[in-house]
């Protein structure tokens, strides 16, 4: 097991540390913070989505082991949305708070994309084993919050995309619906 987390944490690295090559070659276009926004955004949805994943996966194929892997892949989708959320604050407005809260008010889309963002924060913060013992049956209550932010964290690409550009945000929008799915129909034991 020790090797797979190795790889899985290399797997998950492995956009981060092209977006940082790209950073430092020029190599993110005319607009490097779109790119580093866009890039950060679309890997911390994508391990949002495969950390939903898991359990249906687990169910489905009877491979247990997956599900020690969850946390780990759920912490590196945190960590993708705290950089998406870090470049939006620093970058687009230099950490000014008037700036930000304007922004959040005036564009939808940004309020979705926070809204996303500090539902998956007590998630990260309690996803230790003290936290998991500290809070009993709550912590599984709490780590729900995971389903909405994913609905969010959906929502608010689809509401960024260009209506001639929606092929990503649909294929991820799907997945997401599959998933849920799959747990509504576990909850009523039709699968």
């Amino acid at each position: 097991m020790p090797t797979l987390r190795v790889g899985l944490f290399i797997l998950c690295a492995v956009p981060a540390g092209l977006l940082i090559e790209r950073l430092l070659t020029g190599g993110l276009g005319a607009n490097p913070v779109e790119a580093l926004l866009h890039g950060t955004g679309s890997w911390g949805l994508r391990l949002l989505l495969v950390t939903l994943a898991i359990t249906p996966l687990r169910h489905l194929t009877g491979a247990n082991w997956l599900v020690r892997l969850r946390r780990q892949v759920g912490l590196w989708a945190f960590a993708y949305a705290s950089a998406h959320f870090s470049i939006f604050i620093v970058f687009e407005h230099r950490a000014v708070l008037s700036s930000i809260v304007e922004d959040i008010i005036d564009r939808p889309y940004i309020l979705i994309g926070t809204s996303a963002f500090l539902l998956l924060l007590p998630l990260a913060i309690t996803s230790t084993k003290g936290w998991i013992r500290r809070l009993g049956r709550r912590w599984q209550q709490l780590h729900w919050l995971i389903y909405p932010a994913a609905v969010l964290g959906v929502l608010h690409f689809f509401m960024l995309i260009r209506a001639n550009r929606w092929t990503e945000p649909l294929i991820y929008a799907a997945i997401l619906a599959l998933l849920l799915g799959f747990r509504a129909l576990r909850r009523w034991r039709v699968v």
